[in-house]
This record gives C-alpha cells, structure tokens and sequence, in this order.
C-alpha cells in the first residue's frame, strides 16, 4: 500500500461534523487505509488506526508499548503543551499500570483484579442503588429545568468511586475540576500542570495517611495491606493507582450516563423499547458504549519492533494511536453501524480497550450505567430534554467526550 506523502498526511484529532457521529473522514480513512499515518498536534507523524481487526490485533499485540514517557508516544497536545507537560506525565502517568507493560503491567494488575470481579461488583449492588436513589432524589428537588450531569452523571459515579477507594467525597468538586483541565485538549500547560500537582499532593496525603495506621477496609487500604504481604508496589506507584482510578472512575462513567440519557430522551422509540422490556437493557448499554466509544483515542503506543498489519508496515519506534470509536463504526463488523440497534447483542466493541490493557472497571462501569439507566425510567417517567439535543454543549475539546450539561425537565 503507498504511503501518502508528509505534505497529505491529515491532522488529527479530526473534527465531527455531527456530536452524535464520528468524524466521517474516519470512514473514508477506514475504507482507503485502516493504518495510516497522521499528523498529531505537536507535529509529530504517527500511526492512526481506524479498523476494528486492525485495532484489536495492534491492542493484543506484545510489540507494543504503553509507556508514556517514550518519546514517540502520540499524544493530543500542542508543542509547547508537551514540552511543559514533561512534569504532568512522569507525576500522573508512570506510576499506574496503564502505562506500564510486561511483567510490571501483570503484577500491578493482579493486584487489582479482585476489587473488580464480578463477584465483588454484584455485592456492591445494593450499596450503589442507595447512592442511584440518592442523586435522583437530588435531581427531583432541584430547581427546574434540572442539570442531569450535575445532579446525576457525575454524582452517581464520584460518589462510588470515592466510597470505593476510601476518598472523602467533600473533594469531588476539586477532583472533577483538575480532572477536566488533564484530560481538556485546550487547557494550557499551566493548567494542566497545576490540576496534576494538586490531584497527586491529595492522593499522596490520603495515601500516607492510610500507610501509617492500620489500613482501612476500603481499596487504597486493602492495596497498601496486601502490598505489605508481597511487595510489588511502591508508595508513588500506589498514590498514582489512586490518581488513575479516581480518573478513570469517573469521568468514562460519567459522559456514558449523559450520552446515553440523551440517546433514550432524544428517541422516543428506543426509550419506549427498553421502559417496556427491561431485559433489553443490558444489551442495549453495549449498543451505546460501541455507538460512542467516549474514550475514542485513548489506546495510544509505540512499537517496539516492526509490525506488518494492514498493508503497511509501523517501524520501531513509531507512535501508533487506535481509534476506539472508528473501530466500533467499522461496517465490516457492525452493520449498520449508525443505527442504534439495541438487540444487536454485539459484545465485540472496544470501548473498553482490548487486550491485556483492556479497562479493569468495565463491570462496575456497566452496573452503574445500568442502575441510572433503569432508576430513571422507572422513577422518572416524564423526564425529557429542556432543549433539543443538537443544542447541547459537547465536549468536543476533551479527551473523553460527552456533554458539559444536560438540562432536563420531569
């Protein structure tokens, strides 16, 4: 296959020309060339990956790296942002196992896999019910029009992950806050330098804190105990497990809970599928995690050999950026891809990632989602959008897409 020259390789991230649909040029990218290069903001020539075989393969692959600190690994920012983010990626990313691989990846998440077993999830069931009836309860004493994401979005899955990891909930205001500028494509390296520092000075004071005593029967206290049994962990990599999963708690859960209220308020038909046969609802929260695919170009690497696949080949040491969101929309696959099709019981997506980095927190992700999703159709009947869909202010300048504000009337 000919590579384009450097003059035509497209920028990226490309823009959406429709907040409910991929860029369509990852259509026409997926049809030409499912690996191709692409120019990143800092100027940097990387690999973009828009088929679903193609992504899966590339996740699974071991001749791949997810170390953040290789100097090919693609990233969203600017030049001058990831010349001052230096800082921001050694405090915030090396020390938690999504960046990590091999061996040291393994350790660290066998350390991790039982707190989100399935087993464990089905017990924290009824303890994050309370939590789902609390915030709507909030929700419906709100003034009206009511903000969804306010009082249900992020609430519900900030107040679970911060019960899970033994966080004081009083600071979920500040971690949305420093949340937002990390993972926001505009904030200045300024910003996001500060919105590190501060989140990683917290954790870091929690973390000692529960070290020094005897731990607490919460997930950072049980980490530090079984750390003390077999060592794998150090203290800075703990802190950074807190920072990662505080993140990755709730942000994802967060934006997927917004996404999907509007999807069902915005189409009356696939709202009254699922309020008549609720059996329809899991199936249908796969349907609307392939259709959105939030975290669409988290899975970055880095080669760390030659790889052929697509009919190129990515050299060592090239930067590689897979696409979750253009893998999902992929036809050869997904039939049909722009309809949402709640019994097509595709389980196969990657919006979870694949692979041995596949996301740790999928089964609790999916009991939250489909807690809200079935408190509020059941205690909410008439809850409805106060302005139209297309009005709503999307995150089009973030990481993780999703909505800034979702204002519902009932």
């Amino acid at each position: 296959m000919t590579e384009l020259p450097d003059h035509e390789v497209p920028s990226f991230p490309m823009a959406r020309e429709c907040p409910m649909r991929p860029p369509a040029a990852y259509r026409e990218i997926r049809e030409r060339e499912p690996v191709t290069r692409v120019r990143m903001p800092d100027g940097q020539v990387a690999w973009l990956v828009t088929g679903h075989e193609q992504a899966r393969r590339l996740l699974a692959d071991p001749r791949v790296s997810s170390d953040r600190l290789h100097p090919a690994f693609p990233g969203s920012l600017t030049a001058e942002q990831r010349t001052a983010a230096e800082r921001v990626r050694r405090l915030s990313t090396r020390r938690s196992m999504i960046h990590l691989d091999g061996a040291d990846h393994g350790a660290h998440r066998r350390f991790l896999t039982g707190e989100f077993s399935l087993r464990r999830i089905a017990a924290l069931r009824p303890r994050m019910q309370e939590i789902v009836d609390r915030c709507v309860d909030d929700l419906l004493a709100a003034p009206r029009p009511s903000d969804l994401v306010e009082h249900v979005s992020q609430a519900v899955p900030s107040l679970v992950i911060c019960e899970l990891l033994g966080v004081p909930y009083e600071r979920r205001h500040d971690f949305h806050a420093w949340a937002n500028r990390l993972i926001s494509r505009t904030a200045s390296a300024r910003e996001r330098t500060a919105a590190s520092d501060a989140l990683n000075e917290c954790l870091e004071t929690l973390v000692t804190e529960k070290e020094r005593g005897e731990p607490a029967d919460d997930l950072i206290g049980r980490l530090i105990a079984r750390n003390r049994r077999t060592p794998v962990m150090t203290h800075d990599e703990i802190v950074g497990t807190a920072v990662m999963l505080l993140i990755a708690g709730h942000q994802t859960t967060a934006n997927m809970i917004s996404l999907g209220v509007v999807t069902l308020l915005a189409n009356p038909e696939h709202k009254a599928q699922v309020t008549a046969d609720p059996s329809v609802l899991p199936s249908a929260i796969e349907e609307m995690l392939r259709y959105f695919s939030v975290v669409e170009n988290a899975p970055a690497r880095v080669a760390t050999e030659d790889i052929e696949i697509g009919g190129v080949t990515i050299r060592k040491d090239e930067g590689i950026v897979v696409s979750g969101l253009a893998a999902d929309w992929d036809e050869e696959v997904f039939a049909h891809p722009d309809r949402l099709d709640f019994r097509r019981g595709a389980r196969n997506h990657v919006a979870f990632g694949y692979g041995v980095h596949q996301c740790l927190g999928q089964n609790l992700a999916r009991v939250e989602l489909e807690l809200v999703f079935e408190t509020l159709l059941r205690r909410v009947p008439s809850l409805s959008l106060a302005v139209p869909a297309d009005e709503l202010r999307y995150k089009d300048d973030a990481g993780i897409y999703g909505i800034h504000q979702v204002p519902v009337r009932f």
